[in-house]
C-alpha cells in the first residue's frame, strides 16, 4: 500500500501546515535551551500535545510559557492514542507529538502513532532538533564514516550477547542507548564479544549538569566505571569504534568460499561469500580467482 506524502503548505507568519498535521517535535535532552523556535511555536499553536510523560513535558511548557492542552502518549497505549489522534485530526485539529527528550518514534514511543497517521491519509511533519545520537556521533571522535544505531540491547544477557556477536563484523561505528541499571553488564558483554582493542565513547547525561563524554579502550571501560560509582548514573549513549580492517580473508570465510566455488560460478560464490561472512566482496573475489587458477 502506498502512503501519503506529506505536504507543509505552511503561511509565512505560522509554523503550521495549512492542513490539520501530526508534528513530530524534537525537545531538549535535558538543556531547556536547546529548544527550537520552530518548536515552541508550533506546540504554542496546536491544540494538542501528545506526550511520553505528561507531567516532565509539562515542566518543558511552563519553562517557555506555553498552555497546551496534553494528553499521555506511551507504549502501554500507543495504538488507542493513535486513534485518537486521527480523529482530531480529521476534525481540524493539529497535534504535537514529542517524548521525554530528543526525537520521538526513534527509541522511544511514537513509531505506531506516525504509521497511523499516514495509513489514514494524514499529513505528518517533522520538526527537527535535539537528538542523543548525533550528539553522541558529533563528539565522540572516533574516525568518520558510517555508524549504525541500534537503540536499546535486548535487557537480558542472552539475547544481548547474540545481538552483538551480530554486529560484530559490522563495518561501522555502533551506537547504543542503555540505561543506568543494565549498562555495567553491557560494558562487559561489549568486551567480551567485540575485543579489548576497540575504543569505546561513553556519552552519559547530554546536555545536563553532570555530562560526561569519556573516550578509552574497551579494555578500560570497565574499571572506568568502577572507580567511581556516579559514573553508573543518567542516561547513556555508548558509541563502539568500527572493527579494524581485515589484513587477509578469515579461515571461516575461506572455507565458506571454498565450499561455495564447488557448486555454483565464481562470481556467484564471491557474492554469496560475502552476504554470509561480512567479508568483502572484492577480497573475496579476487581469492576465488587464486583458487580457480590453483585448479
Amino acid at each position: 500500500m502506498r502512503l501519503p506524502c506529506s505536504r507543509s503548505h505552511r503561511p509565512m507568519k505560522s509554523s503550521l501546515s495549512s492542513t490539520p498535521s501530526l508534528y513530530v517535535v524534537a525537545t531538549p535532552l535535558g538543556n531547556l535551551a536547546d529548544i527550537t523556535l520552530r518548536a515552541l511555536d508550533v506546540l504554542r499553536q496546536v491544540d494538542v500535545v501528545a506526550t511520553e510523560d505528561t507531567r516532565h513535558t509539562q515542566r518543558l511548557l511552563d519553562a517557555h510559557g506555553i498552555q497546551a492542552r496534553t494528553m499521555a502518549a506511551h507504549e502501554h497505549n500507543e495504538q488507542a492514542v493513535a486513534a485518537r489522534i486521527c480523529e482530531l485530526l480529521a476534525a481540524g485539529k493539529p497535534v504535537a507529538l514529542v517524548s521525554d527528550a530528543g526525537t520521538p518514534a526513534v527509541s522511544d514511543p511514537g513509531a505506531r502513532i506516525v504509521a497511523a497517521v499516514q495509513a489514514a491519509g494524514l499529513p505528518v511533519v517533522p520538526v527537527p532538533g535535539p537528538s542523543a545520537v548525533t550528539a553522541a556521533v558529533s563528539a565522540c571522535g572516533l574516525p568518520d564514516g558510517p555508524f549504525l544505531f541500534h537503540g536499546f540491547l535486548p535487557p537480558k544477557a542472552a539475547a544481548r550477547r547474540t545481538t552483538l556477536t551480530n554486529l560484530r563484523e559490522a563495518p561501522a561505528r555502533l551506537v547504543f542507548y542503555e540505561a543506568p541499571h543494565r549498562v555495567r553488564e553491557t560494558i562487559d558483554d561489549l568486551l567480551a564479544i567485540l575485543g579489548p582493542a576497540r575504543e569505546i565513547v561513553v556519552c552519559r547525561e547530554l546536555t545536563k549538569l553532570f555530562e560526561q563524554i569519556c573516550r578509552m579502550p574497551l579494555a578500560e571501560a570497565g574499571a572506568w566505571f568502577d572507580d567511581d560509582a556516579n559514573r553508573l548514573r543518567g542516561e547513556f549513549v555508548l558509541v563502539v569504534s568500527a572493527p579494524p580492517p581485515l589484513e587477509g580473508i578469515p579461515p571461516e570465510a575461506e572455507r565458506v568460499l571454498g565450499l561455495l566455488l564447488a557448486e555454483m560460478p565464481l562470481k556467484q560464490a564471491a557474492g554469496l561469500a560475502a552476504e554470509i561472512t561480512g567479508v568483502g566482496r572484492k577480497l573475496l573475489y579476487q581469492r576465488a580467482l587464486e583458487l580457480k587458477d590453483g585448479d
